[in-house]
């Protein structure tokens, strides 16, 4: 039921972090995983680290009119995806009061635009083979706010809701639409937080679990949406952040 092995995956965001994370799980799960993301030499190593067969694209998701090029080249080394990771973000940390036009439009357009336009794109040949997966990366701050993440956000409460939009749009067509939620993980995002040991120790007494998370603990939660095991679950949300959100 959890047999990704063949199926075609298109990763955002696949140099670093969620991103990378999510790439390396699925290519050493069988899956043949096309890595998205700005740097074409990072993008490399990461490919060249994977256990499994990998491609890259190195292009930017932050300018919507390089979309419909991204979705042609990502179809390219093995066929049209079967499974699209949204993984891509910025978060700007800029407070509200300081928040600039340029800071809000990049974290919108990278964070919550690029992830259903690509979608779009992708989504007519899931429908020709009645089977998908599109799984989007919310956050805590899809419900919680932090300091300096008005814009972050903002983005990340659309993303939320977006796998709901799209279920209801898509799914019927067999492609289930879902986000995971991750907690507070290593990643260049979160490196200021774990780089602060009393602060990166009091997120972790507010999980039910009492530690941060390891890259490793998405793993299950990432096969169990990308395969057949979630073939009558979509339009959720699954929190995999330790019981963060639970207290």
């Amino acid at each position: 039921m959890f047999d990704v092995s063949g199926r075609v995956a298109c990763v955002t965001g696949a140099r670093s972090g969620l991103g990378r994370a999510a790439a390396t799980a699925l290519a050493a799960h069988g899956a043949r995983v096309v890595g998205v993301a700005r740097r074409e030499e990072q993008l490399q190593e990461w490919s060249e680290s994977c256990t499994g067969e990998t491609a890259i694209v190195a292009a930017d998701l932050g300018d919507r009119r390089n979309i419909p090029g991204i979705a042609a080249a990502v179809a390219e080394p093995f066929g049209p995806p079967d499974i699209l990771i949204n993984a891509a973000g910025i978060n700007t940390r800029q407070p509200a009061d300081d928040v600039t036009e340029d800071g809000w439009n990049i974290t919108i357009e990278l964070t919550l635009s690029a992830p259903f336009f690509l979608a779009k794109a992708l989504v007519p040949a899931m429908k020709t083979k009645s089977w998908g997966r599109i799984i989007n990366f919310a956050s805590l701050q899809s419900r919680r706010a932090f300091a300096g993440g008005i814009a972050y956000g903002a983005s990340k409460g659309g993303v939320e809701q977006m796998p709901r939009a799209m279920a209801d749009a898509w799914s019927a067509d067999g492609i289930m639409c879902n986000a995971l939620a991750p907690g507070f993980f290593p990643t260049e995002l979160t490196g200021p937080v774990f780089a602060n040991d009393d602060l990166s120790g009091k997120l972790a007494e507010q999980t039910c679990i009492g530690r941060n998370g390891e890259l490793r603990d998405l793993e299950g939660p990432l096969l169990f949406f990308c395969s057949d095991a979630s073939s009558y679950v979509t339009g959720q949300v699954l929190f995999v952040d330790g019981g963060f959100t639970a207290k």
